[in-house]
């Protein structure tokens, strides 16, 4: 029975060709040598093409997070050891956020790279808030700006605000010497009454504090020395060297600033790397998670089409033997 179906088929298409054209027979079997697989074949190399873009991704995200773990090891020392630098300044001459002066100066510090979560958004809000607050009718706030990041967002709002911006901080690896540079060239083109670094500074790889530190101008220390504050111990020290004590003060604001400086890079530096370890993570992660998702998609799939294809095989069969 079906070797006779078979042959009223084959008859039945020895007729078509007979009667139509052979150039026509000839385009057509063209269109269909160069026509697409169907919708379920481009569908599923649509799936296998964006799973390996996604595996590509993946790598990338390691890798990433793998530089960034190496980097913060060697920054993490050298941040650790310059606390040292800055708290005797502290004991000394105080920290005073809410001390009320004239020409306020906010440095806020930032990085050069994106790809670190919102370390850079944090310094920016709160470089913004102490704008707001330091603002009145006889007051004046300046930025000085280090970081790419911080100098794109300042200069939509605050644009005519800026009098420093110093990029690529870590361009070449990072020295007191360099940040003295720095903060000496900040000194210069800046008129201050407070200096207030904004940073953030480093606790563990999933945790930074946003941190303010004061450093004021050698006329404003002494005017709080004298009003028997914080600064109020100051006379017990003797000065030797025939130095004045305006010119001891000056020197002293100055080496003040430059290590606190260099501390906020460093602490600033190792909240980057850490908080780049913990995004390119939660992305190594997420890429995982949509792998699985491609995968999943994509056998079922490649299922329903070869079920599709058995369905069509069998319908033939059945209409041959019938």
């Amino acid at each position: 029975m079906a070797m006779a179906a078979l042959r009223r088929e084959g008859r039945r298409f020895a007729t078509v060709i007979s009667s139509q054209p052979i150039t026509a027979l000839r385009s057509s079997l063209v269109c269909e040598e160069q026509a697409p697989l169907g919708v379920r074949s481009i569908s599923t190399q649509v799936v296998r093409n964006r799973m390996k873009s996604v595996k590509n991704i993946q790598k990338i995200t390691k890798a990433m997070k793998m530089v960034a773990a190496s980097k913060l090891r060697a920054i993490q020392v050298r941040a650790e050891n310059s606390r040292g630098l800055w708290q005797p300044f502290t004991a000394l001459l105080g920290d005073i956020p809410s001390v009320d002066v004239k020409k306020n100066v906010i440095v806020t510090i930032s990085s050069d790279k994106g790809l670190c979560g919102g370390i850079n958004s944090t310094s920016v809000k709160i470089s913004k808030a102490l704008r707001k607050i330091n603002s009145g009718p006889e007051q004046e706030t300046k930025y000085a700006i280090l970081g790419e990041k911080a100098k794109a967002q300042l200069v939509r709002d605050s644009k005519n605000d800026i009098e420093v911006i110093i990029t690529e901080l870590q361009k070449n690896p990072l020295n007191y010497t360099q940040v003295s540079v720095l903060a000496d060239d900040i000194l210069k083109n800046v008129e201050y009454d407070a200096l207030r670094i904004v940073f953030n500074k480093f606790q563990s790889v999933v945790s930074f504090l946003p941190t303010v530190s004061t450093v004021l101008s050698p006329e404003i220390v002494e005017r709080e020395a004298e009003s028997g504050g914080r600064l109020g111990d100051l006379d017990l020290y003797e000065i030797e060297g025939g130095e004045t004590k305006s010119e001891v003060l000056q020197n002293l604001a100055e080496f003040q600033f430059s290590c606190v400086l260099f501390n906020a890079v460093l602490e600033n530096a190792c909240s980057e790397q850490g908080a780049r370890m913990s995004a390119m993570d939660s992305s190594s992660r997420n890429a995982g998670d949509m792998l699985d998702r491609l995968t999943l998609t994509y056998n079922r799939t490649r299922q329903a089409s070869i079920t599709t294809e058995l369905i069509e095989i069998i319908s033939g069969a059945s209409a041959l033997e019938g």
